[in-house]
């Protein structure tokens, strides 16, 4: 089964389903699925413009297609990493499906840690995996230093920014905090599928 990333935010309209999409782009050659969803998800509900403008400065070219589902207990356990926008997310996730502990992240506190794993450390982990289970044995690295790999000074840093009906500069921000993350996330992904 191909590896699977779920992004969660609010209500699937703006952070992750930008997430979805920027990583859908960076990992396509790995033939990752990513996939997004809401833990109080505007059902039906398209990306507002000022979201649908980033994700196209961005170089996003499916935003339009978007349509906001609401996350299930389904959806968590087919993942093989839950990236959620903010650490009340992945409150709500691990409460959700508590077995998902060790696979959910925010995706600003995953691109923290994977910052501080160096290559001989994932190759370590990894072994003699290849392919997907390459990529959950780094994902379960991952997970065995949070929290040993050293934390943002503010916890807040490892929250992307909700901009749902605020000012177009907001928008901006919270698209900075996350294609950051993003970038480093599919960086991470590429690291471990190489060892």
């Amino acid at each position: 089964m191909a590896f699977r990333i779920l992004t969660v935010c609010t209500g699937n309209i703006c952070r992750s389903p930008l997430a979805e999409q920027l990583l859908r782009a960076r990992l396509a050659p790995l033939g990752i699925a990513v996939e997004s969803a809401g833990v109080s998800a505007l059902v039906g509900v398209g990306m507002p413009d000022p979201a649908r403008a980033i994700a196209s400065q961005l170089g996003v070219t499916d935003a339009d297609t978007h349509v906001a589902r609401q996350v299930t207990v389904d959806m968590v356990r087919s993942a093989d990493l839950v990236l959620a926008m903010a650490r009340e997310h992945r409150r709500t996730l691990v409460e959700l499906t508590p077995a998902a502990t060790r696979k959910t992240f925010t995706i600003r506190e995953l691109a923290n840690i994977a910052a501080g794993i160096t290559d001989d450390e994932l190759r370590d982990e990894v072994g003699n995996e290849t392919g997907d289970d390459a990529l959950r044995a780094a994902v379960g690295l991952a997970a065995a230093l949070r929290g040993v790999v050293t934390p943002p000074r503010s916890p807040d840093e490892l929250d992307v920014v909700d901009p749902y009906r605020q000012p177009t500069e907001i928008y901006q921000k919270s698209a900075g905090q996350l294609a950051p993350a993003v970038d480093a996330v599919a960086a991470f992904v590429h690291r471990a599928n190489r060892s």
